[in-house]
């Protein structure tokens, strides 16, 4: 295949909208509703279908799907929760929003996951009681080994929520040989995903809450809409007309419009269709690089795996993300460890804390990854890191 530049900049992802998408969201927005409507039950129906869950609630974004469920799961100022210092700064959050006290674990730097063995020996350095929650992310698409994660809080009695932001439609292999979907409520307590353009499904933005359980799922519908429920079932009083609600307690507007909804749908018609071409993309990119030298990938071939980001590691990281600017590609780094943020080290944490994160940082690069991305192009992405390489053809 001849390598020519592109007509187009390339950055690390981008959304793919048809005009299916329009259609589905002009006939949104001449429709009765434009939000709280039936469009919106009708996306959580579909994907709560598509995860393999019992229940799905649609937020306005993946932050506000977190800080939810750190709510219905009622973290309370001072309890401590565990997640990994490789991921978008929101997972920590949630917990802090509530006044919890987030405490990291390092990743197992051959996936970038957080090492359920490194929480397995934190949970016992403390007495039982002393964390309350786990919160794994599954980073760049590859899904945790959520049985394992269950396995440890039944052990060390905490509660789950799974960041699935990176994993629509990816899925691990249990101990009996199933696939099990992220987010499909088997092992977590909740899953959240998220809607941002350069994710799987786009709604502009937008996040989905996915759980089995009922309670928590009626409790996270209230708290989306300001902790108000009109539900004759769960009245505390006697209603005096047909316009009465209660607030029961304090709720935010985390709502997503039917329009956002519309986009979701369409966009969900055809995720298996972008999930297949991520992981062709995927093989490609995984031929093309399996004997360069200086250059390493990140979980190569690995099953199940949905490559939301394709991730590769070098020495000289900083100079490649300059060079590929040069030739109009945008790669990205995902991510600067959340502990080395100046807001997480003025609570104590230092350079140094987790040095397998910090060392993965030093060194990766998100390249291009997103299902419109052509064969032309990525060969183009590959020979110009070749050349920045020095690698021979």
């Amino acid at each position: 295949m001849s390598v020519v530049a592109p007509t187009r900049p390339l950055p690390y992802g981008r959304q793919n909208i048809t005009e299916a998408d329009i259609a589905a969201v002009t006939a949104a927005l001449q429709a009765d509703y434009l939000t709280q409507g039936p469009t919106v039950a009708e996306f959580e129906k579909q994907f709560a279908a598509y995860i393999g869950a019992k229940y799905a609630v649609a937020v306005s974004n993946g932050t506000a799907a977190l800080h939810l469920c750190a709510l219905a799961l009622n973290v309370q100022p001072g309890q401590r929760v565990i997640t990994t210092p490789l991921t978008f700064s929101a997972s920590a959050n949630c917990v802090r929003y509530c006044g919890g006290e987030v405490q990291f674990a390092d990743i197992d730097p051959a996936t970038g996951l957080i090492d359920l063995v490194k929480v397995r020996a934190l949970l016992e350095a403390h007495p039982k009681g002393y964390f309350v929650g786990l919160i794994p992310v599954d980073f760049a698409g590859l899904a945790v080994d959520l049985e394992k994660a269950r396995q440890l809080a039944n052990e060390f009695g905490l509660w789950i929520i799974e960041d699935s932001c990176h994993s629509p439609g990816g899925f691990f292999v249990d101990s009996q040989g199933r696939e099990q979907r992220c987010g499909n409520g088997n092992f977590a307590d909740l899953a959240i995903f998220s809607f941002h353009p350069v994710k799987h499904i786009a709604t502009g933005e937008g996040g989905m809450i996915t759980t089995n359980s009922e309670a928590l799922f009626h409790h996270l519908l209230r708290l989306r809409t300001h902790g108000i429920t009109r539900d004759p079932a769960d009245l505390i009083r006697e209603p005096d007309g047909g316009w009465y609600m209660e607030m029961q307690e304090l709720g935010y507007n985390y709502r997503l419009p039917d329009f956002n909804c519309a986009l979701g749908l369409s966009q969900l018609a055809r995720a298996d269709e972008g999930l297949a071409r991520r992981r062709q993309l995927a093989a490609q990119y995984d031929a093309a690089f399996a004997h360069m030298p200086g250059l390493t990938v990140l979980a190569p071939g690995q099953p199940g795996h949905a490559y939301h980001l394709y991730v590769i590691q070098v020495a000289n990281r900083l100079e490649l993300y300059n060079f590929l600017k040069t030739k109009q590609i945008f790669s990205q780094v995902h991510y600067i460890p959340v502990h080395r943020m100046p807001y997480y080290e003025g609570l104590g944490w230092r350079e140094g804390d987790f040095p397998l994160a910090e060392n993965y940082y030093a060194h990766c690069l998100s390249i291009p990854m997103f299902p419109t991305l052509t064969d032309e192009e990525q060969a183009y992405v590959v020979a110009c890191i070749r050349e920045f390489l020095s690698v021979e053809g």
